[in-house]
């Protein structure tokens, strides 16, 4: 963490921290599609309508979604190889929002399902996400599951960064000065925090329910699973593993994630049933694969972090700032009033998009830290009401040198802790490389590609200080007190 004081004489302090962000974990968005490790041999149970270069598991996993009624040889889409690893192949052209996947509740790995098995009593005052991952792997442990099949084809792990000590410390020390690194590790140790409060709590109490040994790595892989694969913000669902559709990968030519998908009821011959109903999102022609956008707002690290990969997308690249009111500024009570009144509080966090305008309240939030000196008589409670509105604008030259001047040490400081230089990453974008290390080029040059961003924006503005009109000149000019060429009028008493 890169913390700069001496923004004013009240201390305030501007923070580059790498941030962790853990805004994901209780309800974790869609991941990439499957990565087995080796191809496996093709049995005698192979699906004539499948490849059959798939490997077995796959062709017995689809066996298994035929004799459940789920799919058929009319499905438009079926898995296939593709670049990724396994994807959705069209078997024909579809159009645009045409529906190519239904999955049936009964199918699905979620809370519910939870609730409803052996060890939804003692899962019941746990976090959504922990219940299923427990849920998850005591499946995986028994030859009976109804979900066998389908967890026989789960990858060993993915590509992101959260797998990424497995293997080396070398592979991480690549993601230097970056707020991945950090991120990354902050999650890790939530994880671990949470593992063993769930073990001492539920697992050894109830050695009955669980007789396969879990360890930190199975638990680890869970969450790898749940973070990557599952659904969320679907109807009534906060969290929901579903067989088959988490083949779908993500395509940046899909720029929409409306109608991609959708849960509705459907009645069948017995019962009725809610079904997940996968749409096309754009029209393709047969033997293309089908795609959906996992996130329109998702950085190019979170997109790191949740699913191992990173998007050729310039403005996926983000830098989070990070700003705070220190406890030792003289004014703390007052400005911490004035943010949480205006749906802020001590600590803010903007992420900073490359090639996008800052985020539209920074600069006020920077020129309330950063107020002081004379300007402290706008925290007088008379201004409470309308503080706000008035740090749209620049408040006075000295409080707009000092965000700029700061501002710009703090790029500095986080430019310095790279490993590399945009150029030095950019030569090895060229070459052949390692999944890991290409997103971790991709992260790094990102990173610091923003903070030039940044950094540049607050040198013109700078620049700019004298033709900046401020606080005090507009409220002369509303008060009717500055002539046409701005010079301020006295009267003269009779």
């Amino acid at each position: 963490m890169v913390t700069l004081s001496g923004l004013s004489s009240s201390s305030s302090a501007f923070l580059f921290p790498p941030r962790t962000t853990l805004r994901h974990l209780y309800s974790p968005p869609r991941g990439p599609a499957l990565h087995l490790k080796k191809p496996l041999s093709v049995t005698s149970l192979q699906s004539p309508e499948l490849d059959p270069s798939l490997p077995a598991e796959v062709h017995t996993f689809w066996k298994w979604l035929r004799d459940e009624g789920v799919v058929s040889a009319k499905t438009p889409a079926r898995p296939g190889l593709v670049p990724e690893g396994l994807g959705l192949i069209a078997q024909r052209d579809i159009p645009r929002n045409e529906v190519v996947l239904e999955i049936p509740k009964r199918l699905w790995i979620n809370p519910d399902a939870v609730s409803g098995s052996e060890i939804g009593n003692v899962c019941s005052g746990l976090k959504p996400w922990i219940a299923v991952a427990l849920f998850l792997l005591r499946e995986k442990s028994r030859d009976d599951s109804l979900w066998r099949l389908y967890l026989d084809i789960l990858p060993e792990e993915t590509n992101s960064t959260i797998f990424w000590w497995s293997r080396s410390e070398e592979e991480l020390s690549e993601l230097r000065g970056t707020q991945l690194l950090s991120t990354t590790l902050g999650v890790k140790e939530y994880v671990e925090n949470e593992f063993k409060k769930l073990e001492e709590e539920v697992i050894l109490p109830n050695k009955q329910l669980f007789p396969s040994p879990i360890t930190m790595d199975d638990f680890f892989w869970a969450f790898g699973i749940l973070r990557s694969r599952a659904f969320s913000r679907l109807r009534g669902q906060n969290l929901v593993l579903i067989p088959l559709v988490d083949f779908i990968n993500h395509s940046p030519k899909v720029a929409t994630e409306d109608h991609a998908w959708e849960v509705k009821g459907a009645a069948g011959l017995f019962s009725w049933d809610y079904l997940f109903s996968l749409r096309c999102p754009l029209s393709i022609k047969a033997g293309e694969q089908v795609f959906i956008q996992y996130d329109m707002n998702k950085s190019n690290a979170e997109l790191a972090l949740d699913y191992g990969f990173i998007d050729p997308l310039e403005d996926r690249n983000a830098f989070t700032l990070t700003l705070e009111i220190s406890e030792s500024d003289p004014f703390f009570a007052d400005k911490l009033d004035i943010a949480e009144s205006n749906g802020w509080g001590e600590t803010a966090y903007f992420d900073i998009f490359l090639d996008r305008p800052l985020p539209p309240a920074m600069l006020q939030y920077l020129r309330l830290v950063a107020l002081g000196g004379t300007d402290a008589f706008l925290l007088e409670t008379i201004f409470r009401n309308s503080i706000w509105g008035h740090l749209e604008l620049p408040v006075s030259r000295a409080n707009e040198e000092l965000i700029c001047r700061v501002v710009q040490e703090a790029c500095k400081s986080a430019l310095a802790g790279y490993s590399t230089t945009i150029e030095e990453d950019e030569k090895l974008k060229g070459e052949k490389l390692d999944p890991r290390l290409e997103i971790a080029v991709g992260i790094r040059q990102g990173e610091k590609k923003v903070l030039q961003q940044i950094d540049g924006i607050f040198k013109e503005r700078e620049l700019e200080l004298d033709q900046l009109e401020y606080y005090q000149e507009r409220r002369l000019k509303d008060l009717g007190l500055c002539g046409e060429l701005e010079e301020i009028i006295f009267w003269e008493p009779k």
